[in-house]
């Protein structure tokens, strides 16, 4: 057989096995419509509902009659007004000095690492840290990289203590090493949160870089869903803070929070700002209405916490194995990839759209429903998909 021939039968026989995802054909609200049928949405992760929120939409739709759709590269002809109002906006809400945004929280981690962290620099690694952090850590082509065990601070103190051994050699240009120490926020799977404090600490005891990526803890952690820093009272002492504008935000792209000297440097040197399109005239102005809504009112974050602290303990109740999540991130641990997966067609079948997480999302062994409730629920919603979470449960034997 051909080298071609051979390559694309294999591409074939990967798409045979690969799943394909449900099409949804409407908002993502607390329902959603698939194959026509009405869906209680219990995974997607817009947390506060603004995806479809009247008031994003206004927005959007204001700003496309008065200035159409695209934009462009930022340092060509591409930076808008309403860029440059977003930033500033993401800066006041995060308190922090400057902020810059990109297409999305991957290009935004790939953004934050690659543009300080070189070949001869030093990078430390919670273990289970997203997809996004471990491939910009990749692309920064870094030889000396140290994973520490998940939130364990004596683990990191451990590879701390090697990397400074490594910061006595200089690089070939005479400078020393420039050690970061990367962290998620909230894990997605677990819904666990990073000991910020114990890792300030040791950053500042050791002098080296901390950059915590915060995804699903913008709109959610902290006074009017300010993150996680600003939940543990850490502002300005994490030197590099990165949010997602996808999932409590509901619109798209990524952000990087800090000093005015590092934003700078990031707009004149990250590659994956200077060369890629700048967001959409109407996804910007829904994303500074979003982050107006929060600046306002702590509304919409009350009822996501008052929804989540019930869903959890109802989930509690029937006997679920919920893990340790401290976010509305709330793992149905089903052990069994097949089970999990049964499981979800099983809640497909009553109405409820809850998707399984198996391997290589998570370790073997670790399979879950990961069910995450969102401000638009109503208590009558979460009753519904908590009861059927439990005949399930109970029919399966897994309850």
């Amino acid at each position: 057989m051909k080298y071609r021939d051979n390559f694309y039968k294999k591409l074939e026989e990967a798409e045979t096995s690969a799943k394909t995802p449900r099409v949804i054909e409407s908002g993502q609200g607390a329902y959603l419509t698939i194959d026509g049928v009405k869906k209680l949405n219990f995974c997607s992760s817009h947390y506060l509902g603004l995806s479809v929120d009247p008031r994003l939409a206004k927005a959007a739709k204001e700003a496309l009659d008065k200035y159409g759709t695209g934009t462009g590269y930022r340092t060509l002809a591409g930076t808008h007004i309403l860029h440059v109002k977003l930033e500033e906006e993401l800066a006041r809400f995060k308190k922090a000095e400057a902020a810059i945004v990109l297409t999305g929280g991957y290009m935004a981690n790939c953004a934050a690492i690659q543009t300080i962290v070189g070949k001869e620099d030093i990078v430390i690694s919670d273990e289970l840290n997203h997809a996004s952090i471990i491939d910009a850590i990749r692309l920064s082509q870094v030889k000396n990289k140290f994973i520490y065990e998940h939130l364990n601070v004596s683990s990191l103190e451990e590879k701390l203590k090697e990397a400074l051994e490594l910061r006595k050699t200089p690089k070939s240009d005479g400078e020393a090493p420039i050690i970061l120490v990367v962290t998620d926020g909230v894990f997605s799977m677990d819904g666990d949160l990073a000991p910020l404090p114990e890792i300030v600490r040791l950053a500042e005891e050791y002098d080296v870089l901390s950059m915590v990526d915060d995804a699903h803890g913008e709109g959610v952690l902290g006074e009017g869903g300010r993150g996680i820093v600003d939940h543990f009272g850490l502002h300005g002492k994490i030197d590099i803070e990165l949010g997602t504008l996808s999932k409590a935000f509901s619109v798209m792209g990524g952000f990087i929070t800090g000093k005015k000297s590092l934003i700078s440097f990031y707009k004149q040197k990250a590659r994956q700002f200077l060369f890629s399109n700048a967001l959409t005239i109407p996804d910007t102005a829904a994303l500074l209405e979003a982050v107006k809504i929060l600046q306002e009112s702590s509304e919409l974050v009350d009822k996501l916490w008052e929804n989540t602290k019930y869903i959890k303990s109802e989930f509690a109740k029937l006997g679920f194995d919920i893990g340790h999540s401290e976010t509305p991130i709330t793992p149905v641990m089903i052990p069994d990839e097949e089970q999990a997966r049964e499981f979800s067609s099983k809640l497909f079948e009553e109405d409820v759209f809850a998707t399984p997480i198996v391997f290589p999302m998570v370790a073997k062994g670790k399979a879950r429903i990961r069910v995450i409730p969102s401000a638009s629920h109503s208590r009558e919603d979460l009753d519904k998909g908590i009861s059927a979470f439990g005949r399930i449960g109970k029919e399966m034997g897994v309850i």
